[in-house]
């Protein structure tokens, strides 16, 4: 039997959107499921999206990467980096574990689950990242150079790429758009789950090797 991978874009404190997708995916029972980071951060719910994350990797089998938003909460507590990380959505992260906007609010279950997220997954026939992977590498390379790591976090000039140097699929997260990327070797699956614009507003999953994408409108509301 194939190996089936699902992996799951950004959900950016979306409750009520990953628990509607989940309905739509959990029946995959066989399916890794691979979720590509930004849990947390300028949506209304980023503590309930933690709970849900840690509930569900006792069901199935979870991997859990780490988005550039969950680094910038660790900067923040680790040093002290808090002001680049309330500016890009922290604030509401805060305020769903108190209104007294405390870092020592959030649960160390929590923070562990943070903590032990990975920056990437690399399997036979895809690569998995928050972000994507430097185009100019291939992935083993870059795999093998920790001061290209920032990219799996951070880097989106492989989207403006002619080509990349990739020896196999990479898929990710990070860089918003109204519909899925999809290019030769490149699937990106954040469609603004968090974003009120015209568009965007879909929390999507895609099926591998299938490449079958499951979209499920934001259910949740954006102030």
């Amino acid at each position: 039997m194939k190996l089936q991978y699902i992996a799951i874009g950004d959900i950016h404190g979306c409750l009520k959107s990953i628990e509607a997708l989940w309905k739509s995916i959990a029946s995959f029972t066989d399916a890794k499921f691979i979720f590509v980071g930004d849990y947390i951060d300028r949506g209304p719910n980023s503590k309930g999206v933690i709970d849900f994350l840690i509930e569900i990797q006792s069901e199935r089998d979870c991997i859990f990467l780490r988005g550039n938003h969950e680094q910038m909460l660790l900067d923040a507590i680790d040093h002290g980096s808090m002001d680049h990380w309330l500016i890009n959505g922290g604030e509401s992260t805060l305020f769903s574990y108190g209104t007294d906007l405390r870092v020592s609010n959030i649960p160390e279950a929590h923070l562990n689950f943070i903590r032990k997220t990975e920056l990437y997954l690399n399997t036979e026939n895809y690569f998995f990242s928050h972000a994507g992977a430097p185009p100019n590498m291939t992935i083993e390379d870059s795999i093998e150079s920790p001061d290209k790591h920032d990219y799996f976090l951070w880097g989106r000039e492989h989207l403006n790429a002619l080509d990349t140097s990739w020896e196999k699929t990479v898929v990710f997260g990070h860089t918003p758009r109204a519909f899925p990327i999809r290019k030769p070797q490149m699937l990106g699956i954040d469609t603004g789950c968090v974003y009120n614009e015209i568009g965007y507003g879909k929390l999507t999953a895609v099926l591998l090797p299938e490449e079958k994408f499951i979209e499920q409108k934001s259910l949740d509301k954006i102030t």
